[in-house]
């Protein structure tokens, strides 16, 4: 269908990309700091991004004509509040421009649910309601780079969109992350130790949220797209489940854990747009979401 600039390629969410896009037709021309694994309609360049002469040549040098940008600085508990994200405001506005130059017509480009003022915690998250007013660096440098993304946009003709993820799950996420993290530790025959799991959050398998960007890009929708699958559940249903699907519910230590401040009680995103303008939703329930982690897990702890 067209060539296509994936960064982030190497990623949790870039991984599951790679598939989507290919599946989708596209030539994808894929950006990380180290080649992943031969795929067929996939092409590796070894960058780093926040190399500014890196960057603009491997963009000149593929001259997509559409651009899913997924790369930025997420390593667990450091991110929330890490001058990092400011290393990535700046490398994604010189790729984005890079991009412009090199006759690119279509951005697609990740953005966060932390953009969102969380204080609107009893309604649906609605891209063109609900208030924007980050608590946090990463929030923040998320939302500058949309606004400048998108004015840039505009007065560059190219078509841009946004797509704000909530709360992915799946195979290969980090292990210090609250799923794999209690997976690995009922494998162990240890204890998990969790908050009181009271907080509701929109959970997102990995792979549905590769297929919403891929399908984002494939369409005509511009602007803030919520990335996420409009179904509420806490994160003592998650657990719950992930400790049922192991078979050691009894290693479950709830309340062990403190709620993070700040932390919303209540995360879950109106995907109306997602829905009806981009034609997705996700396809996989999360008792088989669950079941597909485990069974990863079970092979790689």
């Amino acid at each position: 269908m067209s060539r296509v600039l994936l960064t982030g390629a190497s990623g949790l969410l870039g991984r599951h990309a790679l598939s989507a896009l290919t599946n989708a037709g596209h030539e994808v021309h894929a950006v990380a700091r180290k080649a992943g694994a031969d795929i067929s309609g996939v092409s590796w360049h070894v960058a780093d991004l926040t190399d500014p002469s890196a960057a603009e040549a491997v963009v000149g040098e593929v001259a997509a004509e559409r651009l899913l940008h997924l790369a930025w600085y997420v390593e667990h508990g450091l991110y929330w509040q890490a001058p990092e994200n400011v290393v990535w405001v700046e490398a994604t506005l010189r790729l984005l421009r890079a991009f412009v130059v090199a006759g690119g017509r279509r951005a697609v480009l990740a953005g966060t649910c932390a953009e969102y003022d969380w204080s609107h915690e009893h309604e649906l998250y609605d891209e063109r309601h609900t208030p924007l007013e980050p608590a946090t660096m990463y929030g923040v440098a998320k939302h500058a780079t949309h606004l400048v993304a998108e004015r840039f946009a505009a007065n560059s003709g190219i078509e841009l969109a946004w797509g704000r993820i909530f709360m992915p799950y799946g195979p290969g996420e980090g292990h210090t992350r609250l799923v794999p993290s209690v997976i690995r530790a009922l494998l162990a025959g240890e204890e998990a130790p969790v908050s009181d799991g009271a907080q509701e959050r929109d959970f997102m398998y990995v792979e549905d949220v590769a297929g919403a960007f891929a399908a984002i890009l494939d369409s005509d929708a511009r602007g803030a797209i919520n990335v996420a699958s409009g179904r509420c559940c806490t994160i003592r249903d998650m657990v719950a489940l992930v400790a049922e699907t192991v078979g050691r519910p009894e290693l479950v230590r709830w309340g062990a854990v403190p709620t993070r401040p700040g932390d919303p009680g209540r995360l879950v995103a109106d995907v109306r747009r997602l829905r009806e303008e981009v034609g997705f939703a996700a396809r996989v329930e999360l008792a088989d979401g669950v079941s597909r982690t485990v069974d990863w897990w079970r092979g790689h702890s």
